[in-house]
């Protein structure tokens, strides 16, 4: 187990390495909503195309380095920058005279730094050696050529201090930038084989998982491995407070400005965050958040994170472990990055924009009910069918099925009182509709369960109600995605059209008409069958039900007031015989065909109760049907059936014919592993031995 540090160091690498990785998309950002004016010439248009296109070659590359190559690169940046941050200072303050006169102007406007000659020069020199001392340590540079660089980027200011003549303090700074760029050219020089190698491996790397697990694995792989999602998430979130910080600064100085226009103040105090000029800033930064794809992108990130934490917290409310049901935080960022992509957010005017996306946020939220009832829904039909008496278990799902009732009702209610009718207000009612009616017939599947677990005998039309309030379900849902279609194409036709929008139409009819239509008409087959196959068989019922003596081999529940006796002679109830119908058409017992539709077939099948003893068919008082003569004894040592019976010697030597019990089924047999070796003679066979000597060893190779 690793220790807290261990998790410590690899939090923090984490953390870094999604840190590192997110200026790289604020790059690319920047260079796709840049402005784009093409009439400067053909080669300036050319120059231009080409450095937008290796600004995003460069970003994306660095962005998709492994950890180790990504701080590798990074320090020789900070190196690099480092560099020509000390060569700036010493520019400035050899080309600069009255330098100190200019420090002194520039320490009392910003009121943190040292007025008086003697501590500037000391501040300086230590900012200049903590520069040296970075850049060596970044670029890994030897001591003998690190401290000749340290002492190099000190002596510019020393001749200043001193006082020397201009030529030689300009002479001094030339040579200690040139030492500087020497270094550095060296360094680059020497990591262009690193750079070659990386390259090379990753290439390789890449070339190999796509040949060996595809595309969708390559993607999937990287897009985990550089963290795409917290990078997205950490990107949209600094944007947005960046922004937030300037709309601030910028409201407060014009507050001020107007103050000492009007009021003659200097402070211009006032109320900053009132009601009004915090939505505008709110509506400011939402609508410059969805500006672009990537911006969009980052927005997904955070509706999954939130959709992600949202789920847990339900899933652990309602006390359900499903792991299906913890896709919320993949779904709702899928569904909202289609819709901006459907409507076209991120090229729409800001005050379009900020419509849409209320929009697009109403069909997220009844998406989202949506899914939270297909987490709510297994778990009350488990709460119902399993007959749980604690009601704690019950409330926290009758809960949310409530609130998944009320929600879509208040919201409905509250954008019918504010909008007009229009196609997308329509899809949001018929969502919300449809979300009230699922509700309605869990809860109605839900309270006929409870009714037969109340219940002290067996309900045996309790699949039928079940059947018909679900079947009443699916056929309205089935309406709602039909008109839901008509709405679509209407809207695509009238209104907004776009591929996009054809290909969600197209995955619509497929998944939400076709296929549930398909399995809805499966389903009716199947039950229809299946009703025709339990009505094929005898009912017992009154005087021979209570001869039975068993009980139903399916639910272990006694026949209280009918069964069905299968061609081979076992009983059951319609009702779970039924459910078993519905996945195949064998006898649970003994896996024999429970639908024969020729009487001779019935005949010649085998007579035995649940325990699965044999007798021969005899007719009352014991005597054998008068009109046929019995059949021929079987072969000493099998039954009627051709299976080999277990008979003792003695009744054997005897003559006499017993009743022979079959062998149980091949699934029920348990064999212990020292019977087994004396079945086999006791002794392994030569290709045995070979196996597991061979497993044997690439266990030991496995374990080294």
């Amino acid at each position: 187990m690793a220790s807290p540090l261990d998790r410590f160091s690899h939090q923090a690498s984490a953390v870094l390495d999604v840190a590192l990785r997110v200026p790289c998309i604020f790059i690319i950002d920047a260079i796709f909503n840049s402005y784009y004016d093409p009439g400067s010439g053909w080669a300036g248009a050319t120059g231009k195309v080409l450095v937008r296109v290796l600004g995003v070659v460069v970003s994306t590359v660095v962005l998709l380095l492994s950890q180790k190559a990504l701080f590798k690169f990074y320090s020789l940046l900070f190196a690099l920058l480092l560099g020509v941050a000390a060569l700036l200072i010493n520019y400035y303050a050899t080309s600069h005279s009255d330098f100190y006169d200019t420090y002194a102007r520039g320490s009392v406007a910003l009121r943190l730094l040292p007025k008086n000659a003697a501590t500037m020069w000391m501040a300086v020199t230590a900012v200049q050696l903590s520069f040296g001392l970075g850049y060596v340590f970044l670029l890994d540079i030897h001591p003998p050529f690190a401290v000749v660089l340290v002492v190099g980027l000190v002596l510019p200011l020393w001749g200043q201090m001193m006082e020397l003549p201009t030529d030689m303090r300009l002479g001094l700074a030339v040579v200690s930038g040139l030492a500087l760029l020497v270094s550095a050219t060296v360094c680059l020089v020497v990591r262009i084989r690193w750079f070659y190698y990386s390259s090379r491996y990753v290439y390789l790397l890449l070339r190999h998982m796509y040949r060996i697990y595809g595309l969708q694995l390559l993607l999937e792989d990287t897009w985990k491995r550089i963290r795409f999602p917290d990078v997205l998430r950490v990107f949209w979130l600094t944007r947005v407070a960046a922004q937030a910080l300037i709309l601030v600064y910028v409201v407060r100085a014009v507050r001020r400005e107007s103050g000492d226009a009007v009021d003659g103040s200097s402070d211009g105090q006032g109320n900053l965050l009132s009601w009004d000029v915090a939505w505008e800033l709110t509506s400011n930064l939402i609508i410059s958040g969805c500006d672009s794809t990537l911006t969009v992108l980052g927005m997904s990130a955070v509706i999954s994170s939130v959709a992600h934490y949202l789920g847990l917290s339900i899933l652990a409310f309602i006390g359900s472990t499903e792991e299906e049901d913890k896709r919320l935080g993949f779904v709702a960022p899928v569904l909202f990055f289609i819709l901006a992509l459907q409507t076209g957010l991120s090229g729409l005017d800001p005050e379009e924009r900020l419509v849409r996306l209320s929009r697009n946020m109403c069909l997220l939220l009844t998406a989202i009910l949506h899914f939270i009832h297909g987490m709510a829904d297994p778990v009350l039909m488990s709460l119902g069918a399993s007959h749980v008496s604690s009601v704690r278990r019950h409330v926290p799902v009758l809960l949310v099925s409530a609130v998944l009732f009320i929600l879509p009702v208040v919201l409905s209610t509250v954008l019918w009182r504010h909008y007009v009718l229009s196609t997308w207000l329509f899809a949001v009612t018929a969502f919300c509709v449809e979300l009230c009616l699922k509700v309605v017939v869990s809860l109605t599947v839900y309270g006929l369960f409870m009714a037969d677990g109340f219940s002290s005998v067996l309900w045996e039309k309790l699949d039928d109600y079940v059947y018909y309030v679900r079947s009443i379900g699916n056929v309205v849902e089935f309406l709602f995605g039909v008109v839901m279609f008509g709405n679509g194409a209407y809207t695509m036709m009238f209104e907004s059209g776009s591929k996009i929008r054809a290909c969600m139409m197209c995955l619509h009819a497929y998944f939400n008409i076709y296929l549930q239509a398909k399995n809805g008409w499966r389903t009716f087959i199947n039950r229809r069958t299946a009703v025709k196959k339990i009505n094929s068989l005898p009912e017992v019922r009154g005087e021979q039900l209570r001869h039975i003596e068993d009980v139903c081999a399916i639910c272990y529940q006694e026949f209280s007031t009918s069964a069905r006796t299968t061609p081979c002679s076992h009983y059951f109830h319609a009702l779970c015989l039924r459910k078993w119908l519905y996945i195949q058409d064998t006898c649970p017992m003994c896996h024999q065909r429970v639908y024969v539709e020729d009487e001779e077939g019935r005949d010649r099948a085998a007579f035995s109760n649940n325990n699965g003893g044999y007798a021969p068919p005899q007719r009352e008082g014991g005597d054998v049907d008068r009109g046929h003569p019995p059949p021929p004894p079987p072969p000493p040592g099998e039954n009627r059936q051709g299976q080999v019976a277990a008979e003792p010697p003695g009744d054997r030597a005897a003559g006499g014919i017993q009743t022979v019990e079959l062998l149980e089924d091949n699934d029920s047999i348990e064999y212990d592993e020292d019977e087994w070796g004396t079945q086999n003679g006791g002794m392994p066979t030569e290709e045995e031995e070979e196996e597991e000597e061979y497993m044997n060893d690439d266990t030991d190779s496995t374990e080294d």
